[in-house]
């Protein structure tokens, strides 16, 4: 496959802002990119929950980019490093995941980048590895070798380690080694650059010294912006589910962006879309942030779902949210009784997980019958013609009796 050095596209994709540090120099990188020669991109992901975020997808839109360009790019899953767990930002060790977990959020996951990154392409397409592959079969020689290039007070030093020794927090040995582990990779794969966020740079700099060590070969690492909300300093995560999620169809998709503060509009534009950063800049300068999020929640809609779902689920929230009316679908359930509390019915068909939980969004007003609104816990007869249940301002249900 050609390779593609035009400098006006490479360097839309080094300044667009994803990318915020290339180590040695972007001015290295740029000049590698520049040559004409094939290079081999990674980028690993731990399978640690059972969907992504479009942080997650940021990184596999730009990764998709250097694919485009003829490059040869490996999406990691880290089925064994799921197993071991990050330390990185971590007040305390990562919950150890069983095999059978990884492999179900693994089988997930390759359903959820098929959008955006290109696994079938006939020339040039990405590849997906599991490093349980060579991790597995690391025998404790090899493992005591690798170790040897590294001394306690480099890994004592990072931050979430003296936080949690500040706070007299246990370090468990085993986190110490989950650098060594994904510095491996990078050794295995024989890669000319890394693609990681920011909180990551230590675990890859540990890949660049384990490659020049022992292949005498130079890394790149390229970190990638975490997306931070500018106010709050929130993350994406995908461990406490915060975010917007990419498990989910057209509309809720739809749904979880227009429902993202406003000071995350530009952001994500930048970093989720294709559109030109021109295109960007003339679109934040409109009079009313919610087009502008409106037009954020399409684009990548329709990136998931394609134009069609997009145009569906922008035409449904109109409707519902701004012209206050029905969805024009609604998901319908069948239930036996006639007669039945309210929260024992919403706990019946899904719309909330426990009885608490119920009784404190009728609290909070949360909960609509038929457009009303419930203020106390009650009994409900369903007619022939059913009832509408809303939790939210998302969520529809219709209920039928059989």
């Amino acid at each position: 496959m050609k390779i593609i050095t035009e400098p006006k596209i490479i360097d839309e994709i080094l300044n667009r802002g994803t990318i915020v540090e290339i180590i040695p120099s972007k001015k290295e990188f740029r000049k590698l990119l520049l040559s004409g020669k094939r290079l081999r991109f990674y980028i690993g992901f731990d399978p640690t929950a059972p969907t992504l975020h479009l942080s997650h997808a940021k990184n596999l839109i730009l990764m998709e980019k250097f694919r485009r360009l003829g490059h040869k790019v490996i999406i990691l899953f880290g089925d064994f490093t799921a197993r071991i767990g990050d330390p990185t930002g971590r007040v305390s060790a990562r919950q150890q995941l069983s095999a059978k977990e990884v492999q179900e959020n693994v089988k997930k996951w390759k359903k959820i980048i098929k959008p955006i990154i290109n696994l079938d392409d006939k020339d040039n397409p990405a590849e997906i590895v599991y490093n349980s592959k060579w991790l597995a079969k690391l025998n404790l020689e090899k493992i005591l070798n690798l170790a040897a290039h590294f001394t306690v007070q480099q890994m004592i030093v990072r931050d979430m380690f003296q936080k949690r020794l500040a706070e007299k927090r246990p370090i468990f040995l085993h986190e110490f080694l989950y650098p060594l582990m994904q510095g491996y990779d990078s050794m295995v794969l024989e890669v000319d650059a890394e693609v990681c966020g920011q909180d990551q740079i230590f675990n890859a700099l540990v890949g660049r010294t384990l490659l020049k060590k022992f292949k005498n070969k130079e890394k790149f690492v390229v970190a990638v912006t975490l997306m931070e909300n500018p106010k709050t300093g929130e993350l994406m995560s995908k461990s406490k589910g915060v975010g917007v999620f990419l498990d989910v169809g057209a509309e809720d998709l739809y749904g979880q962006i227009m429902a993202q503060p406003d000071e995350m509009i530009e952001i994500l534009f930048i970093n989720n879309t294709y559109l030109p950063l021109k295109e960007i800049k003339k679109i934040m300068t409109g009079e009313k942030p919610r087009d502008a999020k409106m037009r954020l929640a399409f684009e990548i809609t329709k990136i998931f779902h394609g134009e069609r779902a997009a145009r569906l689920a922008e035409k449904n929230f109109v409707r519902t949210f701004q012209e206050k009316k029905l969805p024009e679908k609604i998901p319908e359930v069948k239930i036996k009784e006639k007669s039945i509390n309210l929260i024992d019915l919403l706990l019946q068909v899904g719309l909330i997980k426990s009885k608490s939980e119920g009784r404190r969004l009728i609290k909070e007003r949360g909960i609509k019958v038929n457009g009303q609104i419930i203020i106390e816990e009650k009994r409900l007869t369903i007619p022939q013609e059913g009832i509408i249940l809303q939790r939210g301002k998302k969520k529809f249900l219709k209920v039928l009796s059989k």
